[in-house]
């Protein structure tokens, strides 16, 4: 690791649907980390989640998971890393993971709840300056799996981006349909987005710098 690189973990365990995005996904995280000096360890093994383990990094990345995916101790070890200022970003069903664990819904900020067919559909940037969406345009349109949340997570979270329902069939959240967000949780930082349910989006510039940005926040370096 370089003087100024930091660690991310990118941890993608499924108990539930497993996403084939996977392999694709990790291999675009892991040459974002060489072309932006962060050092990448993806695993599936629940097992890192030790205080040991994870205080070799700065950021803890919540990769399409499903389901159940960390024991007791496990998820004390996440609570604490966050709680010593560590940084979480969630990608897609982050928002589908641990359904049992509220700590864990309010670092993610919503459970996901449906999704209709995969389509395209306009995203609104909501936030223009913030580091994850300043290079987007302000309508984007791209496909992916739109989601469906059980509760809002406003006034809990900063929205990022917005769907643009009547741009898709399937969105029942109404005139405000967040999609990605971030905040300022238990002493660390939490980022997450919806979208990256598909293998084109890991090959997606604009995505891949949506995420991007979103690792750099949370690691607190930016």
């Amino acid at each position: 690791m370089t003087v100024n690189s930091f660690g991310v973990l990118v941890f993608s365990k499924t108990a539930g649907f497993r996403h084939d995005s996977i392999p694709a996904g990790i291999a675009a995280m892991r040459q974002l980390g060489l072309e932006n000096n962060f050092d990448v360890h993806a695993t599936e093994e629940a097992a890192i989640f030790s205080s040991d383990s994870l205080a070799k990094f700065r950021v803890v990345i919540f990769f399409n998971t499903s389901g159940d995916v960390l024991n007791s101790p496990q998820q004390a070890a996440l609570q604490n890393f966050i709680r010593a200022g560590g940084g979480f970003v969630g990608i897609h069903s982050a928002s589908d993971t641990e359904y049992n664990w509220p700590w864990y819904g309010e670092l993610v900020g919503a459970y996901f709840e449906s999704h209709p067919k995969i389509q395209k559909a306009a995203v609104m940037v909501a936030d223009t300056m913030h580091v994850s969406t300043a290079h987007l345009p302000r309508i984007w349109v791209r496909e992916d799996e739109w989601y469906n949340f059980h509760a809002h997570p406003a006034g809990r979270v900063n929205v990022l981006l917005r769907l643009d329902e009547s741009s898709y069939s399937g969105g029942n959240m109404g005139g405000d349909h967040p999609l990605a967000w971030y905040h300022e949780f238990d002493d660390g930082r939490a980022w997450y987005t919806a979208m990256g349910h598909t293998i084109e989006s890991y090959s997606d510039p604009l995505f891949l710098r949506h995420l991007l940005g979103g690792i750099q926040w949370a690691s607190k370096r930016f």
